[in-house]
């Protein structure tokens, strides 16, 4: 399986490659905001997306609904600081399959994945 990366920080971009590594996910594609995660999107087929809100460019929260509105049901977490309910209602309807709010523990979002991933198989 192939994941998509989408942050605008390098660092939190390798620390979500290290936990895309932990569940056995290690095909990885980077984007350091939302218009190269729509770009991505388009030319690629991914297993799982994770997905930063406050990126330049584009925020990652109308990346999500551009990535829907072509179509695509890729299983999409979105990865950050945002902790109001409001903000993860928005992300869900928007089409977001989980949320993690930044920071937070290696094994949350690990288990996250396999979470969305078990949703996404069943």
């Amino acid at each position: 399986m192939k994941a998509l990366v989408v942050d605008d920080s390098a660092v939190m971009r390798k620390v979500l490659i290290g936990a895309l590594g932990r569940a056995n996910i290690d095909q990885v594609d980077q984007a350091a905001d939302g218009r190269e995660a729509v770009e991505a999107a388009k030319a690629n087929d991914y297993g799982l997306i994770l997905m930063d809100w406050n990126m330049p460019n584009m925020l990652g929260i109308d990346a999500v609904k551009a990535i829907r509105e072509m179509g695509k049901t890729v299983p999409i977490i979105m990865v950050t600081t945002e902790a109001e309910k409001s903000r993860v209602i928005e992300a869900l309807k928007a089409g977001a399959n989980n949320y993690v709010i930044k920071p937070f523990e290696p094994a949350t979002i690990v288990s996250k994945i396999q979470e969305v991933l078990g949703k996404a198989a069943g």
